[in-house]
């Protein structure tokens, strides 16, 4: 899947929301070694950094225009480009950050004792996962992706967001591998200034990858002058002209015991 690091960062303020919220509730305090899985244009990891000023750090993402970026933006942190599946590093770490990242990653029930099995004693994963395929702009990419001319193209795209569950279903898989767990969904609303057509921009640095990627230039303008009408009458712009987008967010901290 292609990422552009430039249109992730659009919307850069509104996607560090819920790493803050996500650093603010990790009980380990002494976090020697850390790692950024999924680490994007490095945003998340430099507030991992802010946050543990003093331990050692690591990202990785399976995205080379992604660890350019991050690289660039602190460059005394060791990046480099691997899949979460595929990676080897036995640790330990004290601490595992997977900000919007393990929705990308197939087989949690998997991925998840592989991770914690890379935790030191009393280190944490944390996780964030977006919760947000019910939303109307999810339910309206897989609406016209089912659409001529795309149909055939673009069957089974949307089967790449699948790799998520609901809250019960993480705490079953933790529950007896871990000390503690915690759990909590929180829903942002973002206020996007441009209208309707912000939405469309923040979703083509993610959630539209899958169906994008698949078209060529024309027909992706074709299929995003599509999908943006129907998005400008799910997201109207109020009267000052921002719009509101919704966005529905799962986090696990997972304690490994000490």
């Amino acid at each position: 899947m292609s990422w552009s690091a430039a249109q992730y960062v659009q919307f850069e303020a509104e996607r560090n929301r819920p790493i803050h919220d996500l650093l603010a509730r990790i009980p380990t305090t002494n976090v020697r070694r850390a790692i950024d899985i999924g680490c994007g244009p490095g945003n998340s990891t430099e507030l991992l950094q802010a946050r543990f000023p003093d331990a050692a750090l690591n990202g990785i993402d399976n995205s080379a225009d992604m660890i350019a970026a991050a690289q660039k933006r602190l460059s005394a942190v060791h990046f480099a480009v691997e899949d979460i599946a595929a990676w080897t590093d036995p640790g330990p770490f004290d601490l595992i950050l997977a900000n919007a990242a393990l929705q990308w990653v197939p087989d949690h029930a998997a991925l998840l004792p592989k991770l914690i099995a890379k935790l030191a004693p009393g280190g944490s994963l944390a996780v964030q996962i977006p919760d947000n395929l019910d939303e109307p702009a999810h339910q309206l990419m897989r609406d016209v992706a089912a659409e001529e001319p795309w149909a055939a193209t673009l069957a089974g795209a949307g089967a790449a967001h699948a790799n998520r569950y609901p809250a019960d279903w993480y705490y079953r898989a933790l529950h007896g591998r871990v000390a503690g767990i915690d759990i909590w969904r929180t829903t942002y609303y973002h206020q996007l200034a441009g209208g309707p057509g912000a939405v469309v921009e923040w979703f083509k640095g993610t959630g539209l990858r899958p169906f994008l990627d698949r078209l060529d230039n024309a027909q992706q303008a074709a299929f995003l002058e599509r999908y943006g009408s129907r998005i400008a009458t799910a997201y109207p712009a109020l009267a000052d002209g921002m719009v509101l987008l919704p966005f529905p967010r799962l986090f696990i901290v997972a304690t490994r015991k000490a």
